[in-house]
């Protein structure tokens, strides 16, 4: 049977993790990827044919994967010759793509709505609200190119339902933006009618006060990832002056414009069948880098166990079920308040990166590519996974403070310590220049210690942390 594994660029998800499992299923591979990255995906799976256990490296092909109408199209051409097949993807970008071409195909994947929804986190934040779930206060901004064409567009109030922890669910004009707002310059606004019915006002120019929204607040790519411009802002100066950075970057993009959502920052990973066979695999604890930026330096696996109750996991499982995101494998990320009230910051439908899914899958003792892949494949998941439950880790990030060359650095490490595992892999390698850009495009290397001992591997983590040395050079 034939796998069609979408990508952009190559990943450790993949080169280690999806591809490996392909082989042992007994799948042949062919990825589609875009043209320019072709040559990276074959240089990355020659030097892990041997050590991730690929088999041989896999055909690739060159695919205008960004639109689903040339993946249809690439499959079509080959499919009388290569008898059933699957359609997959990892990636961030290509989930929307990669469902389109299977519900095209009658193949089992994931809700094409369902990844949009996912994708689009003004869409995550207008379904969630719709569904009277959770209101996040935001509102969503025209790429600057449709600036002109936004300014006559009309931004309305509906009446949503508004969670109130402590007391029935309340009806209340809450802005729901119908329609994206321009920034900078003018935009019309229709304010709610107020409690005595006079008129709406009309705002000059975008205030997120208007929404609701008020300071501080997050600006962010509606379609972002990996905290990629993600800000947070503390007045309307600042707000304005991170957009237009912003835009300089990434013209033609929508951002979005959201309250902040204080508390607890933690990860759900999930896994589902086409049947209705949904599993909590564990989640993350995540500590972000200072303000204003949102980079994940540190995570502490938590493991799902009889035990553990693990914060908001109810709700954030209602609100996946909302989006109707249950099929294959999901990364949510959520924050806990002192009420236990659980709030989405974003729902990732894809598996977990950064090597955390490869250090999940040690943790659990399962073979947790497989089991995605085989949900593709429209095989039911087994009832229990026999997954492991003392399993303790964390992961860290050493992140680079500053644009340059990076002089001196550790080198990788595979140790035993104190009843723990420790893996060291640097992601710079030394003498490579790199501009700062506060996202996880700035870590150094990534250290995993995992054990059973939750203090012990906290104690060997801080201890490797403290006993090495990255300098880097402006």
């Amino acid at each position: 049977m034939r796998l069609y594994l979408l990508a952009l660029n190559p990943t450790d998800s993949v080169t280690e993790g999806f591809l490996p499992a392909a082989a042992r299923l007994g799948l042949t591979v062919t990825v589609l990827t875009e043209p320019g990255y072709v040559a990276a995906h074959r240089e990355a799976y020659r030097a892990a044919v041997a050590p991730a256990g690929l088999g041989a490296v896999p055909e690739i092909n060159g695919c205008a994967v960004r639109d689903f109408r040339e993946v249809v199209g690439e499959i079509s051409r080959r499919r009388a010759a290569d008898g059933p097949f699957a359609v997959f993807s990892n990636s961030d970008h290509l989930q929307t793509q990669a469902a389109l071409a299977a519900a095209y195909f009658g193949l089992p994947g994931k809700d094409w709505r369902a990844t949009l929804r996912a994708k689009d986190k003004a869409e995550t934040r207008r379904h969630l609200a719709a569904a009277g779930l959770d209101t996040v206060r935001s509102a969503e901004l025209a790429p600057e190119a449709d600036a002109d064409a936004e300014a006559d567009a009309d931004v309305t109030f509906v009446p949503v339902p508004v969670p109130v922890h402590g007391a029935d669910s309340v009806s209340a004009a809450v802005p729901v933006p119908r329609a994206s707002v321009s920034l900078p310059g003018p935009a019309p606004y229709s304010a709610p009618a107020s409690k005595t019915g006079s008129a709406p006002q009309a705002r000059p120019a975008f205030d997120p006060a208007a929404f609701g929204v008020g300071y501080p607040c997050v600006v962010k790519p509606r379609e972002g990832v990996a905290s990629e411009d993600v800000v947070l802002v503390g007045d309307a100066a600042e707000l304005r002056q991170r957009v237009a950075a912003i835009r300089a970057r990434r013209p033609g993009q929508a951002l979005v414009v959201e309250e902040f959502l204080p508390g607890e920052l933690r990860t759900l990973e999930t896994l589902g069948d086409a049947a209705g066979t949904r599993h909590v695999l564990g989640g993350f604890r995540t500590r972000l880098s200072p303000p204003p930026y949102f980079i994940e330096e540190r995570l502490y696996f938590e493991p799902e166990s009889p035990g553990f109750r693990r914060p908001g996991a109810d709700q954030v499982l209602a609100q996946l079920d909302a989006l109707g995101v249950g099929f294959g494998v999901c990364h949510t990320e959520y924050v806990t308040g002192p009420d236990g009230r659980a709030r989405i910051i974003e729902v990732n439908y894809r598996a977990i990166g950064d090597q955390c899914d490869l250090m999940l899958a040690d943790l659990l003792g399962i073979p947790l590519f497989e089991h995605i892949l085989r949900t593709h494949l429209g095989e039911p998941l087994p009832r229990s996974l026999n997954a492991r439950t003392d399993g303790r880790a964390r992961q860290d990030a050493p992140l680079a403070d500053r644009s340059g060359t990076l002089t001196a650095a550790p080198g990788p490490a595979e140790l035993t310590v104190d009843g723990t595992r420790l893996t060291y892999r640097p992601l710079r390698a030394v003498g490579e220049y790199r501009e700062l850009t506060h996202t996880n495009r700035d870590y150094l290397g990534i250290l995993r210690v995992t054990g059973t001992d939750e203090a012990a591997v906290d104690r060997v983590a801080t201890g490797f942390l403290a006993a090495q040395r990255w300098e880097i050079t402006p």
